[in-house]
């Protein structure tokens, strides 16, 4: 009776060791996805920009970088426009005024602010929490994984419809002719790019279904460019520098971890 007393216990023991292993195993199955969901509609969950309006959030901004935002006129420019940490003589080509002793300057090309780390208090503060935002929301996109999708198209995306959801490639992506995301206006699209992203001319990111800009992020590690007379919906948060070609229109945010070129553009923030 001891010996089977004795294999008991042992057993016993062995099974208060596995059984929260095989629990946590069974929590990870199912699913390729492994990072968080929406819990409001379809795909991963959304990226944090901060609340539209926060100046101290990069939400508050159509277009937020950090070593230059340029222009040749004449662009229409509705939203916030920021840049730290520098200096406000890099923001160029909008022939803005700033009032003395001003914390933004305006421009008859921007429906909104302009912001720069050498104006007036608050502004230096609240851009270098936007920044600080910014590039959160880089990593954090960057981040996410368990894609729903991965190399799709071999990163030729033209031509497609793209449910919600969380996409990955490894490499560039062009989109040669129209691609569109169909989903709700609860729905979530993630794409991480691994190096650069070319929209082509007069091409167009189109939306059905009543899926939203603000719902959708680009993230890119190389640099981001959309073709001449094109259309682009979405966030980008660019790790290198976002060029939009002549005539290009946006209903999103570009915002780059160094500059932003714009070229008599349209651009509108969700």
């Amino acid at each position: 009776m001891s010996g089977r007393k004795n294999w008991n216990a042992a057993l016993h023991a062995r099974l208060k060791i596995l059984v929260p292993v095989m629990v946590a195993v069974a929590a990870c199955g199912g699913t390729n996805d492994t990072g968080s969901r929406n819990t409001s509609g379809a795909g991963p969950a959304p990226v944090d920009l901060g609340a539209a309006g926060d100046l101290a959030g990069a939400a508050g901004y159509v277009i937020l970088a950090k070593t230059a935002v340029t222009n040749v006129p004449t662009s229409a420019v509705t939203g916030n426009v920021g840049l730290s940490p520098a200096a406000a003589s890099f923001l160029s080509g909008f022939s803005s005024t700033l009032p003395a002793g001003g914390a933004a300057s305006t421009s008859a090309q921007v429906v909104g602010k302009m912001y720069a780390p050498d104006y007036a208090a608050p502004t230096p503060a609240n851009l270098t929490a936007a920044i600080g935002k910014m590039q959160a929301a880089y990593t954090d996109a960057a981040g996410r994984t368990g894609p729903d999708k991965t190399e799709l198209g071999a990163g030729s995306i033209g031509g497609l419809t793209l449910a919600p959801g969380l996409y990955k490639w490894t490499s560039a992506v062009t989109i040669p002719t129209d691609v569109t995301l169909a989903g709700t206006s609860s729905d979530v699209w993630i794409f991480q790019i691994a190096g650069d992203l070319t929209l082509s001319a007069a091409k167009k990111v189109l939306l059905s279904g009543g899926a939203t800009a603000r719902n959708i992020t680009w993230q890119v590690a190389g640099r981001a460019t959309l073709g001449t007379t094109s259309h682009f919906e979405g966030t980008i948060l660019c790790e290198t520098g976002i060029t939009l070609q002549t005539g290009a229109t946006v209903n999103g945010h570009l915002f780059a971890q160094t500059q932003v070129a714009l070229d008599g553009n349209s651009l509108t923030a969700p």
